[in-house]
């Protein structure tokens, strides 16, 4: 097998060592499924990609996304990350569209700033009540605001709406607790908490069990297009314009920009820094 090629970005970042890094492999073509898992679990990063063929003739090109220990039809950063890859790979002009297990992603760039526009999101409420949220994530019933819901746009995630800045960094969650009471219908045990800090601006961590732990995700794209689809399920007038700042407690400030427009589509963006590439013989 020939050398595989890879590169790796920081998404969402406003400096170079900043964000929530992605490793993209440039050709999976002579790679099964169990080796891109693999090589996913080598990296050990919350994703790794691997860029294909598109099969889908409005598609620029196809993407598997990997996490070290299981495949997602689709993610939020990883899409960024890749989509930053394509362009130069394929010479393409800002304007990519990938093809995932979630469907054809349309991703746009001005710069190194990249959109994608998710699916239209569905949703509905956990079984949890406010008390066991709370209880879940380490915080007073009082910090738990009503409202929360399981919302999929690609990837089903449970958003949980906070009372103030202050609590979402308060959070302390249980692992035990995540896995009993944030069961949804596709996935379980992972928790995105957020609030406001002013009109504009949001701070959300997320937060996911892994070998029976808990783990901080620094910036979640995913969710941050559910909190889109959050903000509709709610009906919040729209459009709704935030800036939401992630992966402070983990040391990766994560910056992403969450735009839902007055037809209810959803945008999310961020800064795509290139950070390095290098090669793997297998």
């Amino acid at each position: 097998m020939p050398a595989l090629r890879y590169r790796i970005v920081n998404v969402f970042a406003e400096s170079p060592l900043a964000g929530n890094p992605l490793c993209v492999f440039e050709d999976g073509r002579e790679l099964d499924s169990a080796t891109m898992q693999a090589l996913a679990l080598q990296f050990n990063l919350s994703e790794t990609t691997f860029v294909l063929p598109s099969t889908d003739q409005g598609a620029t090109a196809k993407v598997r996304i990997f996490t070290p220990t299981f495949e997602m039809p689709f993610a939020g950063h990883p899409t960024l990350g890749t989509a930053h890859v394509v362009r130069e790979l394929m010479r393409t002009a800002d304007q990519v569209r990938l093809e995932m297990g979630a469907g054809v992603i349309p991703v746009n760039a001005k710069g190194d700033v990249w959109t994608l526009q998710a699916n239209p999101p569905t949703w509905h409420a956990p079984a949890a009540t406010r008390e066991e949220l709370a209880q879940m994530l380490g915080l007073e019933t009082d910090d738990v605001l009503d409202g929360a819901l399981w919302v999929d746009t690609g990837s089903e995630q449970l958003i949980v709406p906070l009372a103030s800045a202050a609590a979402v960094e308060r959070c302390k969650p249980n692992a035990e607790l995540l896995a009993r009471y944030a069961v949804g219908n596709k996935r379980q045990g992972l928790a995105y908490a957020w609030a406001r800090v002013k009109q504009s601006t949001a701070r959300a961590r997320f937060f996911f069990t892994k070998h029976g732990g808990i783990v901080e995700d620094p910036g979640t794209g995913s969710a941050c297009a559910n909190l889109g689809g959050w903000h509709i399920a709610r009906k919040t007038p729209l459009p709704v314009t935030l800036n939401v700042e992630q992966g402070d407690q983990v040391g990766r400030p994560c910056r992403l920009r969450l735009r839902v427009d007055a037809d209810a589509r959803i945008f999310v963006s961020g800064r795509v820094i290139a950070l390095g590439s290098g090669e793997v013989i297998l």
